[in-house]
């Protein structure tokens, strides 16, 4: 059975592009505007205008858009065509590529003049991905080349339409109405969102990974989280009948979506941590600050017993001399407790119990083996207890100085290097370059259990992705400091 065409007959597709003076819309501005109009198989109409962007344009745009402040100059501003640019695409399908990025200016510009405007949003990336899912890149000049699609002007306005269109046509003719008709209308079926919100907040939202940051009335942050794609996370959040009264909560009290883009999954782990515990969002369950970290010191005593005594002063260098970092002492005993109990070691030498000389009470359970009473043989004791405390020793860092650590985002062309030391994260640049002209010294970072946790099992491949890691110079180093 043919599925019934709605879109293709019965709507006008707005195939637009725009020039800019820069990639940032809320502090770059356009500087043309291309829309050809399709309906039902036929062009019906096209409009384009270059804009005076108040401001001025870089040489480095100039060379690659061709557009020069003196063909700007006399050209209308953005409040001048507002108007009609707001009739022309009402009630259309808004057609770009990579249409957050339009769709985001045009967004702004509207904005800066106290208005809101709002469509449905089709991104012909999105679209090339779901019709042609066995190739790897889609961008424009890959769709031209590998489609054989005719030649145009790149990187202004009516040349990128028609590309744009162009390949709307091959892939309408190639793949048939009712392939392209399907997954139009699955890029355009929008989940349901709060009802404060508006209409086209996850249009506005990357597919990449990053974290994102509910808020509400008076801007109250109300919630942080982190995914691989933030667009489809968020809108996890919202599908369906909430299955928690916090859900219910958030959902009732959001107003505005926020989010910050990194180039992989480590990165944003690492800055969901830092923004909850650092912004303190009223619906996380935040892991609590450890201010005092307490550690086990394995130390052998007069008799040449190792006894386990708990530690709050923490060198960062020499971490492999500890075993656990632990909260509180209640949950260092805890742990104690535990090793003592599977491996029947003295709760004295442990530092369970208080006195001297005679057994202990565990001792007298038959639960220690005489250590306490130096009836154990001390080689044989220590040896036991090695072995006990050895999945819980710290590892010592292993480089010399910072590392940085590389993750890339091919699909948007990001690059993040995370910088380590002492297993903190200490900072994130976008460029190798940079990375040496960094100077740490006299500078000092906090020491934080969940990120070190995190960062030692990423760096040591236990997560099963392989990673690059640049060694920086240990000269510069930055001061952990322990809380």
């Amino acid at each position: 059975m043919t599925l019934q065409s709605t879109y293709l007959q019965g709507s006008t597709f707005a195939f637009l592009d725009i020039e800019t003076t820069g990639g940032n819309s809320s502090r770059d501005r356009i500087t043309e505007i291309g829309i050809r109009f399709w309906r039902a198989g036929e062009q019906v109409g096209e409009w384009q205008t270059l804009l005076n962007p108040e401001t001025r344009i870089s040489p480095f745009i100039e060379g690659l858009t061709g557009i020069t402040n003196e063909m700007v100059a006399g050209a209308p501003l953005f409040e001048e065509v507002a108007d009609t640019l707001e009739e022309k695409l009402k009630g259309t399908i808004f057609v770009a590529h990579n249409a957050r990025f339009d769709y985001g200016f045009i967004k702004s510009e509207f904005r800066r003049l106290g208005r809101l405007f709002s469509a449905k949003v089709l991104c012909t990336v999105k679209l090339s991905r779901r019709l042609y899912p066995e190739f790897r890149r889609h961008n424009m000049d890959a769709l031209i080349d590998r489609h054989g699609l005719e030649a145009v002007q790149r990187h202004r306005a009516m040349g990128d339409v028609a590309a744009m269109l162009s390949f709307f046509q091959y892939a309408r003719s190639e793949k048939g109405d009712e392939v392209l008709e399907r997954a139009i209308g699955d890029l355009l079926q929008r989940p349901s969102i709060p009802s404060h919100l508006p209409l086209d907040t996850l249009d506005e939202l990357p597919s990449g990974p990053g974290v994102y940051r509910f808020y509400g009335e008076n801007d109250v942050l109300l919630y942080v989280g982190k995914s691989t794609n933030i667009a489809q996370r968020v809108a996890s959040h919202f599908s369906g009948d909430h299955s928690s009264t916090r859900g219910v909560r958030i959902s009732e009290s959001l107003r505005r979506v926020e989010c910050t883009e990194t180039a992989g999954e480590l990165g944003a782990l690492l800055l969901e941590l830092k923004q909850i515990k650092a912004l303190k969002p009223m619906f996380n369950r935040r892991s609590r600050a450890a201010k005092n970290l307490v550690s086990i010191e394995l130390r052998e005593t007069a008799s040449g017993y190792i006894q386990a005594q708990l530690v709050r002063e923490i060198e960062p260098h020499r971490l492999g001399d500890y075993y656990g970092l632990f909260r509180s002492k209640r949950d260092a005993e805890r742990a104690l407790s535990g090793i003592a109990a599977r491996n029947d070691l003295c709760n004295r030498l442990l530092g369970l119990e208080p006195g001297e000389g005679g057994p202990c009470f565990q001792r007298a359970l038959g639960r220690c083996q005489g250590a306490c009473e130096d009836l154990e043989d001390v080689r044989r004791f220590n040896l036991r207890m090695q072995i006990a405390f050895h999945g819980l020793r710290l590892q010592t860092w292993p480089w010399k100085g910072p590392v940085g650590v590389v993750e890339y985002d091919e699909s948007a062309g990001r690059t993040d290097i995370l910088v380590v030391y002492n297993w903190v994260h200490v900072a994130t640049t976008h460029d190798e370059s940079e990375l040496y002209d960094l100077s740490f010294r006299g500078q000092a970072v906090s020491f934080d259990l969940d990120s070190c946790k995190l960062l030692m099992k990423a760096l040591s491949g236990r997560d099963g992705k392989g990673r690059t890691i640049i060694e920086l110079p240990a000269i510069g180093a930055p001061d952990v400091l322990m809380p």
